[in-house]
């Protein structure tokens, strides 16, 4: 007679299975491939054919992208730090203007989230500047960069299965030389990060008729991956020990909001950790925690336009996406945007009466991306389907990603209009000095940008393992 087994070790049996096949998987798809040495060699701050972050230290064939140099950005004469940063290309004039007549003779160097623009508002256009290859970071960033190559490696999660986090680096990129997706989303996660800030960030949904309310929220972060000084040896981005990325939000306006509070606390790498995050609401006095705080959960105050994991581009767990590396193109992304940041242009003057951003104000420019594509995992759910990112060579940053629905329908274009803080040799963060969201199907837009009535505070310093807490947020909330 056959012996059926038991229910226990059916489950036990199955259980294997999975994690044998997820194994599989993983050893299938090779996350952990790196460069050949002949590839690595090319790696190096001055002299070689890759910078340190991977991107082609050379200009293109027809001269419109210059060849990348080691020389930051020079401070104007009399610029007090802690001010804004006055616009170091305010000579420069436009090249040329992409508009609804004639996008598709510049189609092969638009994303297709733009061409949906020119599609859907015939009024839409894209001013080109000069191309600046103005990020140049500190030297220690570059040094660590190159220690990184051929060391940093994939490491998947034991406890969230398709969760990718990494170990062997620290500082900087941690694959200059991308083989595959999960080591190009690593690279955006890893960029370079002002360690310390406190600003002031505006958050404005706008409806279809152009109207608003922009909510103004107080944020305060630590990154400990940013800081000067952090070595293989003495951090360790797996270790819970190690800390992360803090993130502090209190609502300040209008005031029917003010007194909300967010904490988050995210691992450096994700392989031994999840995020961690608690909300406060003055309405009730209870600090609670908020796993919610999540992939598609709405970000703070979005009325619904913009998902939590868009903050930076792209923030917190990347398990719910498959990830592939598609290439190198070039691309026009905005970029250098301190025309926006100019401290007399307010909210008002970035929204336009058909409730959408002054294109008189953006700056796009001719630059290199890396292109990836991440597709919804097969029994997760997310509110975007399909996701291209666009990652500058230089930085690593976001600059614009395309998001389709469910359906595989553009839905949403996301831009990320940044710039180079002089004073502190880092490309700006959350928000970008703006950071635009297009819902193309609502007819709407969102706007999140850094507020102009007080410059981000560099020099901000706490200590982080007793202000970055649920207890901190009780004590602030009782105030």
């Amino acid at each position: 007679m056959m012996k059926i087994p038991s229910r226990s070790t059916s489950v036990k049996v199955a259980s294997a299975l999975l994690v044998a096949a997820l194994c599989a998987s993983v050893a299938a798809q090779d996350y952990n491939a790196q460069p050949a040495p002949e590839e690595l060699a090319k790696l190096g701050l001055e002299g070689t054919e890759l910078t340190p972050s991977g991107a082609i230290r050379a200009g293109n064939a027809e001269g419109t992208i210059p060849a990348w140099k080691f020389e930051p950005i020079q401070a104007p004469a009399g610029w007090q730090p802690g001010t804004y940063h006055p616009d170091p290309f305010a000579e420069d004039e436009v090249l040329f203007t992409i508009n609804a007549q004639n996008y598709r003779e510049h189609a092969d160097k638009l994303s297709a989230g733009h061409v949906k623009m020119f599609e859907t508002y015939p009024d839409y256009f894209m001013n080109i500047y000069p191309t600046r290859r103005s990020a140049v970071f500190k030297r220690f960033i570059y040094e660590a960069a190159l220690e990184n190559a051929g060391h940093a490696r994939i490491v998947m999660s034991d406890t969230y299965p398709n969760l990718v986090g990494f170990e062997g680096a620290v500082n900087a990129w941690a694959f200059p030389i991308p083989q595959n997706g999960p080591q190009a989303v690593v690279n955006q996660a890893t960029r370079p990060f002002t360690p310390w800030s406190s600003h002031i960030n505006n958050t404005t949904p706008v409806t279809s008729t152009g109207d608003y309310q922009t909510v103004k929220l107080a944020v305060q972060y630590h990154a400990s991956w940013g800081v000067e000084g952090n070595t293989l040896e003495n951090y360790d981005p797996t270790e819970p020990g190690a800390g992360g990325f803090y993130y502090y939000q209190t609502t300040i306006a209008p005031a029917r909001q003010a007194g909300q509070v967010v904490l988050a606390r995210d691992p450096t790498s994700f392989s031994k950790q999840f995020r961690q995050a608690w909300s406060y609401s003055p309405g009730q006095r209870r600090v609670k925690r908020a796993p919610q705080i999540v992939y598609d959960n709405p970000l703070t105050s979005s009325d619904g336009l913009a998902t939590t994991d868009q903050g930076f581009g792209f923030n917190g767990p990347n398990d719910r996406f498959e990830w592939k590396l598609i290439g190198r193109k070039e691309m026009y992304v905005p970029y250098n945007a301190y025309r926006i940041w100019a401290p007399e242009v307010k909210v008002e003057d970035m929204i336009t009466d058909q409730g959408r951003f002054n294109q008189n104000l953006a700056r796009y420019e001719l630059h290199r991306v890396w292109v990836v594509e991440s597709t919804l995992r097969e029994g997760t759910r997310h509110d975007y389907g399909r996701r291209t990112f666009y990652y500058d060579e230089d930085t690593w940053a976001v600059m614009i990603s395309d998001n389709y629905d469910r359906r595989g329908e553009m839905w949403r274009l996301w831009e990320e209009h940044g710039l180079m803080w002089y004073d502190i040799a880092m490309w700006t963060a959350f928000p970008a000095i703006a950071s635009i969201q297009y819902d193309m199907s609502a007819g709407r837009m969102i706007l999140l940008n850094l507020d102009k009535d007080t410059p981000p505070d560099f020099s901000f310093r706490v200590n982080p393992d007793s202000y970055f807490t649920p207890a901190q947020v009780r004590r602030d909330g009782l105030r």
